[in-house]
């Protein structure tokens, strides 16, 4: 090899050496865009709804996911709302009293999003045209349901039923430019007539159609391992509920109903204070796909002291 062509070699051979250390820990690296589930503080947002969103973008957090019922929500949905949070001692839901217009000139002022709503499934189906527009204003991408209806899961052929009326519900979110999604609230994951239901959802509905957020605090309290079912469905899983467990918990039952829900409130902890791997688990969700993580810790009393911990824990975390 000549001098000029030696000299060439080592070169290329030393930036190459350069490069690879980069390359090699390019996939580890903090998440800086971590976002706050509302139903974290429903009663903070009805009292001073712009001075806590304010007060979220100053801890750090960059997305938001609103919950129902809203102004463009069924009139049952509505009225279903109104019994349930006058038990859980607030009111308000939704954009709050503001105007899509109105949300969105807040939203910038604290430089915040919201690529996702919870929004409930009749909606979805009957107004459609209306969630879309006003999504479009706001900037939702993503609109999903909490849970499925107790009516629509009591058996097989219940979720048979609830599979097409998923794919059909998602086909017509893709026409008005939106990804429809759903949450699983726990249940569904003990065997039914020996199909595990919420796998025959995966299985039967289109992949392009339904996307799924993933709940780590409810997956585990259903058994079931979040990280197994993430690095089993790349691209599936568009988003996480970020919760810890103050210690390890599991439904007493199949999780079906709002009794053995509100059982495990008590155990819900800040980020990184709990016994969940949040470290594995959302390193996993990041490698499957995953866009958005939502710190969620469902009412808590002290919602500022909550996201402060979460978020300081969170951004620590090398993925």
């Amino acid at each position: 090899m000549k001098r000029r062509q030696f000299i060439q070699h080592i070169g290329l051979t030393t930036i190459g050496m350069s490069v690879l250390p980069s390359l090699s820990f390019a996939s580890q690296e903090s998440l800086t865009n971590f976002g706050v589930a509302l139903f974290t503080l429903p009663k903070s947002l009805s009292e001073d709804f712009e001075g806590t969103l304010k007060m979220i973008s100053e801890i750090g957090y960059r997305e938001l996911e609103f919950f129902g019922p809203y102004d463009y929500s069924t009139a049952a949905a509505k009225e279903g709302w109104k019994m349930a949070a006058n038990a859980l001692g607030f009111s308000g839901s939704g954009y709050f009293g503001k105007s899509p217009k109105e949300l969105k000139v807040i939203l910038d002022r604290y430089g915040l999003s919201a690529p996702s709503i919870h929004i409930d499934l009749p909606t979805l189906q009957e107004n459609m045209g209306a969630v879309a527009e006003a999504a479009h204003i706001v900037g939702h991408k993503n609109v999903g349901i909490a849970m499925i209806p107790d009516d629509m899961r009591k058996n097989l052929d219940d979720y048979k039923k609830t599979i097409d009326i998923f794919n059909e519900v998602g086909a017509n979110a893709k026409k008005h430019g939106l990804n429809f999604f759903y949450h699983n609230h726990g249940y569904g994951h003990s065997p039914m007539e020996g199909v595990i239901p919420f796998q025959m959802i995966l299985e039967n509905t289109e992949a392009d159609l339904v996307k799924m957020q993933l709940d780590v605090f409810w997956f585990t309290a259903a058994k079931v391992d979040p990280v197994k079912y993430l690095a089993d469905n790349p691209g599936r899983f568009i988003s996480l509920h970020v919760k810890d467990m103050s210690e390890l918990k599991t439904f007493a039952g199949d999780g079906g109903n709002m009794g053995e829900w509100m059982g495990l409130f008590p155990y819900l902890a800040d980020a990184g204070s709990g016994v969940l791997d949040l470290q594995k688990i959302l390193a996993s969700a990041k490698k499957s796909g995953v866009k958005h993580f939502f710190l969620e810790k469902d009412l808590t009393p002290e919602p500022e002291k909550a996201l402060q911990n979460s978020f300081k824990h969170l951004t620590g975390l090398t993925l």
